[in-house]
């Protein structure tokens, strides 16, 4: 796949001045996608960039490649041409077409699965989807295929891995934010492979468990024995299973329960962090390490910041959202999501 220097640099948060898709949650009343000078939102309606539009397909497998092109997963990417070592994400689609006979002339119905797990045959890799959930199976031009791209831009912003894409980081904390990334890159991130119960791997533990029972150690389970880490069901030893190299291969789960421990939502594009023995996405497992700033929706890489009922911020962005006044030593209210200052708030609950 080939991606141009200018397609590289094509995002929705880094489109300065020029107007972007109306928001899908307002409904006609915002006119375009202006960005904010540092937030992730829309300077006009003050909803999240996801409500505007997700990243493109290339733009999204540049993102990944980026993510994954130093890392053991690094087979997953290729070369851009001409891009100077940059790598993008080699993503796995899925034609199928069905021959429909209708009296004498036939025809074909065709579904376009935008992503399929890599490395299986077609039988098998439409079972993995026939067991997922239909709204979550990723088939173009319907609603999956639009949740699985906004869960990629929600589970893996660019924003926590490429200090390019930071407003919030200072050169003092970017070597501080490159170490971390390192470090769960060479320990905790993974990308879960599918294969069946009975696969090459799991045979050759059985195998190694038969020798040590024979020596009159307690016997292996049955092979048909395997529970999902999820729901502690059985799984069936003719459906896919998926694995995660960094959980062992001692462990795997049905295509539906490989989710975040803590949103509980569909692990996309099979990518996962793994730590304290459960399964993580990639911005809860961020934010379980570090605070990520209400204001800006980056990670925090100062040991200086400002904290309010729970929640944080750079210094720079704790402030009023309605009129970007500084909130430091000043009294505010935090209403759900916007901080505002005592004056703004009064105005918005006035009748």
């Amino acid at each position: 796949m080939e991606l141009s220097a200018g397609t590289q640099q094509m995002s929705l948060g880094q489109q300065g001045t020029e107007r972007g898709p109306p928001c899908v949650r307002c409904k006609g009343t915002c006119t375009g996608f202006q960005l904010h000078p540092w937030r992730k939102s829309c300077e006009l309606c003050q909803c999240p960039t996801e409500d505007h539009a997700v990243p493109s397909e290339v733009e999204e497998d540049y993102r990944i490649g980026q993510l994954l092109s130093d890392t053991r997963y690094s087979g997953l990417t290729a070369r851009v041409k001409g891009g100077e070592g940059a790598r993008v994400y080699k993503r796995n689609r899925m034609i199928i077409t069905n021959p429909i006979t209708t009296r004498k002339d036939p025809t074909f119905l065709t579904v376009t699965y935008e992503w399929a797990p890599p490395g299986l045959n077609q039988k098998l890799a439409m079972c993995y989807m026939e067991l997922i959930p239909k709204k979550f199976q990723p088939i173009a031009g319907t609603e999956g295929a639009h949740h699985r791209r906004l869960q990629l831009a929600k589970q893996l912003p660019a924003y926590d891995y490429n200090p390019q894409y930071c407003k919030g980081l200072s050169e003092g904390e970017r070597p501080v934010m490159e170490a971390f990334v390192k470090k769960y890159k060479e320990n905790v991130m993974g990308v879960a492979e599918v294969a069946l119960p009975c696969s090459a791997k799991q045979q050759e533990k059985e195998s190694n468990d038969t020798k040590t029972a024979n020596s009159g150690a307690e016997e292996p389970a049955n092979k048909e024995d395997y529970l999902c880490e999820f729901c502690q069901h059985l799984m069936p030893a003719d459906a896919p299973a998926i694995y995660a190299d960094r959980a062992g291969y001692k462990k795997q789960w049905h295509p539906a329960c490989f989710v975040c421990g803590q949103c509980r939502e569909p692990l996309v594009n099979l990518i996962y962090f793994w730590k304290g023995n459960r399964l993580w996405c990639g911005r809860h497992y961020c934010e379980s390490e570090r605070p990520r700033c209400t204001g800006c929706n980056e990670m925090i890489f100062s040991e200086h910041f400002q904290q309010y009922e729970g929640k944080s911020w750079h210094t720079e962005h704790f402030t009023c959202t309605s009129c970007e006044q500084s909130l430091i030593d000043k009294p505010s209210v935090l209403d759900n999501a916007p901080l505002l200052c005592v004056s703004c708030s009064s105005n918005r609950t006035a009748p």
